[in-house]
């Protein structure tokens, strides 16, 4: 009998087995269970959760214990919590500590999408579909200022660089045509991006390639970098999902992000995790971090005492008081406030403080006092927006950020938010807006500068200095009351 002719009989065993083996496959691959030696997950109806691989890095995981009390966790981590909220399901992240290890865990199946402030890369375009893109992304040699600065490409001709092991920035140079010699990669496996342009900014290397973001950030910690060259052009950033994935989700996380985008959601994100990045100037920044080191020690065990008595992270309460007094304690301004926390005479005396020129007594003083503020404002305000709305109303007092509050949806605003309120608040100096409300007028836009410069002087001071965990839980008692700091 020629091969491959079969008799008209009843099958053997063999064939049988061969052909269950071949129904099995088919059925994997129409399921999506299998794909050219990769996996996808399961589609969405068929999973308890949606699980998500993250980047564990500056965008998307907030890995410091005490910012999570008031809310910070990370821009990414929070859209795609956002997300999962709006299909009903519950989140799992998967946390990659390189984009090639996200990669990796997309294409074995692990998770039904990647985030992590990601670009499709050329050689991953029959790998991956993108999602909506919700930002842009640029790749940039980063230097210190001591260094000669590089203007075009064939200046990166013989010159070492440094990257994060197994990161998209590797990918790019060792695609980077046209520059002869061309450049030496050095890829640090234990290194993140910070690690990175920290390493810049102490001279252990002289360049460095980094995304555009990262450097917008660390250019409020590391004042003596800086950035001439551009590697490539601006890449959308998205969410990827396996191009075998599930159809469906991806339509959905598409109308998600087009709709984060028109309703303002996406924004307040941003807002949220970056808005206040660009506040300080280079100046600003090395005075505060020589102020750090050579003032801040000798009060520091007054703000952990500040944090035991309110639970505020004492780097938080110290920012305050370098925004109000660059921490001197002999502080007095044309209106009469004074201090370290430069509180009102009013403020004080309700505080119990009987000298507003000792530093112990302010500090403590001026930390209950905004724990009370915080505490005052409506349940409907939630974290980070609570805190700095209490950091506002600490500029201007409760009467006047509860008139803000009460204007803001007459101007279509929500009172509930930041974002929103700090373009409020300006109008608190106008008669139109001012004239209707109690308490009166009042320089608002002061208020929003020192929110935004708090936020950052707090960025920057929890690089610098650890956290601190106290071995009692936070007293609740003994807090200040209504007084406003007008």
């Amino acid at each position: 009998m020629p091969l491959g002719v079969c008799p008209a009989v009843r099958p053997t065993w063999l064939s049988r087995l061969a052909r269950l083996a071949r129904a099995l496959l088919a059925a994997a691959l129409a399921a999506g269970v299998v794909s050219c030696g990769d996996h996808a997950p399961p589609r969405l109806t068929e999973s308890d959760a949606l699980v998500v691989v993250i980047r564990d890095r500056l965008t998307t995981h907030e890995r410091d214990q005490q910012a999570e009390r008031i809310g910070s966790r990370g821009f990414e981590s929070d859209l795609v919590e956002q997300f999962a909220a709006s299909i009903g399901k519950p989140l799992r992240l998967v946390i990659a500590q390189s984009d090639q290890e996200l990669y990796e865990k997309l294409k074995s199946g692990e998770a039904h999408f990647g985030a992590g402030w990601l670009p499709l890369r050329d050689l991953d375009a029959d790998s991956f579909v993108q999602a909506t893109p919700y930002g842009k992304n640029r790749q940039v040699i980063v230097q210190n200022d001591a260094s000669l600065p590089l203007a075009e490409l064939s200046d990166l001709a013989g010159k070492t660089i440094h990257v994060v092991e197994g990161s998209k920035h590797a990918d790019r140079l060792k695609a980077l045509t046209g520059v002869e010699p061309p450049p030496t990669i050095i890829e640090h496996k234990s290194w993140d991006e910070f690690d990175l342009v920290e390493a810049v900014s102490d001279q252990r290397i002289e360049y460095a390639l980094t995304d555009s973001r990262v450097m917008e950030v660390a250019s409020n910690f590391y004042p003596t970098l800086q950035t001439t060259l551009e590697v490539g052009g601006e890449k959308p950033v998205s969410w990827l999902f396996p191009a075998d994935g599930d159809p469906d989700l991806l339509a959905r996380a598409n109308a998600f992000l087009d709709e984060s985008l028109r309703d303002g959601t996406l924004a307040r994100l941003i807002d949220r995790y970056f808005g206040h990045i660009r506040r300080l100037d280079r100046n600003d920044v090395i005075s505060y971090l020589e102020a750090v080191h050579s003032l801040l020690p000798d009060y520091e065990q007054e703000f952990k005492r500040g944090q035991i008595i309110t639970g505020i992270d004492w780097r938080l309460l110290a920012a305050l008081a370098y925004q109000e007094s660059k921490w001197n304690p002999l502080a007095t301004s044309p209106t009469g406030v004074r201090g370290m926390m430069m509180l009102t005479e009013d403020t004080a005396d309700h505080l119990g403080v009987k000298n507003r020129l000792d530093a112990s007594e302010s500090i403590r003083a001026g930390s209950r006092y905004l724990a009370d503020l915080r505490d005052q404002l409506p349940p409907e305000v939630k974290e980070p927006d609570r805190t700095w709305m209490a950091l506002a109303a600490y500029n201007l007092g409760l009467g006047h950020m509860n008139g803000a509050r009460a204007i803001a949806p007459s101007t279509g605003a929500d009172p509930d938010q930041w974002f929103e309120m700090k373009k409020v608040l300006p109008l608190l100096s106008r008669p139109q807006y001012y004239s209707r409300l109690k308490s009166g007028r009042a320089r608002g836009g002061e208020a929003v500068i020192l929110v935004e410069n708090v936020r950052m002087f707090y960025d920057i001071l929890q690089r610098h200095a650890p956290a601190y965990v106290p071995l009692a839980p936070p007293k609740k008692g003994g807090r200040g009351g209504k007084t406003g700091r007008a």
